[in-house]
């Protein structure tokens, strides 16, 4: 039995480079970094079983919404995505897809949502294993305090990313934000 193929593509934007991968299903992977080198490695390291082919005509869209999206945060990032972990996991991936551009919440909150106070270390686990950045939004989780918890493509850009989408909501709003 052949393995299954996962075509991707990347581009620069200001973030960075991000990549987008797909399978059969919809997109696996959004991944931000410094170096497309990197983001190629580590996506073949998430995918070891798969077959990992650069297809910049098959995956031109997603990653132009995506690139786009980074830019201009607004509106829902309308992408068909194929969510792989468990049933707790996609729960909670879904809740932060669902989640107010611009807000954050804490573990405990979206555990709290999800039904589970107890659960606030396994929403962690469920975002430091998000494979899918942007479309499921695990840069508004901050920790109980308040302040930025760690972030798989790096704190800066979840800085960046929660300034553009409270900038964009206040300024839907007609309000100034520095």
């Amino acid at each position: 039995m052949s393995p299954s193929v996962i075509q991707f593509a990347y581009t620069t934007c200001s973030l960075g480079t991000v990549l987008v991968a797909r399978s059969e299903t919809g997109v696996c992977a959004i991944s931000l970094g410094d170096s497309a080198l990197q983001l190629i490695a580590d996506l073949n390291g998430q995918f070891p079983d798969h077959q990992i082919v650069e297809s910049i005509d098959d995956v031109r869209s997603e990653l132009q919404r995506v690139a786009d999206f980074i830019e201009e945060p607004s509106g829902p990032l309308d992408i068909k995505l194929d969510l792989n972990g468990s049933d707790f996991q996609k729960r909670v991936w879904t809740a932060l897809a669902d989640s107010t551009p611009g807000q954050t919440l804490t573990y405990r909150q979206l555990a709290q949502q999800l039904g589970d106070r107890s659960a606030s270390r396994a929403v962690g686990t469920a975002c430091g294993q998000n494979r899918i950045a942007i479309a499921i939004p695990c840069h508004r989780v901050v920790r109980s305090d308040g302040k930025d918890s760690g972030y798989r493509w790096g704190i800066e850009r979840k800085r960046e990313l929660l300034h553009r989408e409270r900038s964009l909501a206040h300024n839907d709003l007609g309000l100034q934000y520095d």
